[in-house]
């Protein structure tokens, strides 16, 4: 399971994160994509405040309610697996397309990783 702190939880966190700095805590943003999945960042005004904070978007696009629900399963435990190589102060949105639905974990690991570091660039 993913930390409370390192979650995203409010809509206006995620709006920050997709309209690239609509709230004024943020200063920089960025995205980067993958067949399987896309990943925004965002990096709040003060880098150094607080652990990375992740969020997830699987929408209905991508299946029924158990499809979903078993995407976001994976990408919740690859995330929180890697949350120490994310540095503190930025927000991340992890966005499954429709792709993802058939992808392995280690597909989804793999997907994950690349777009988490062209991301973070």
């Amino acid at each position: 399971m993913l930390p409370k702190r390192h979650r995203l939880t409010r809509p206006e966190d995620f709006t920050a994160v997709f309209r690239g700095g609509a709230a004024r805590s943020v200063t920089r943003t960025r995205r980067a994509g993958t067949p399987l999945l896309v990943v925004h960042r965002a990096d709040r005004s003060h880098r150094g405040s607080g652990p990375a904070r992740v969020g997830f978007v699987v929408s209905k696009a991508v299946g029924n309610s158990v499809v979903r629900h078993r995407v976001t399963r994976q990408l919740r435990h690859l995330v929180a697996a890697r949350t120490d190589q994310f540095p503190g102060g930025t927000d991340l949105v992890v966005r499954a397309t429709p792709a993802a639905a058939g992808a392995s974990s280690q597909a989804l690991g793999a997907a994950l990783d690349d777009a988490v570091a062209r991301a973070l660039r």
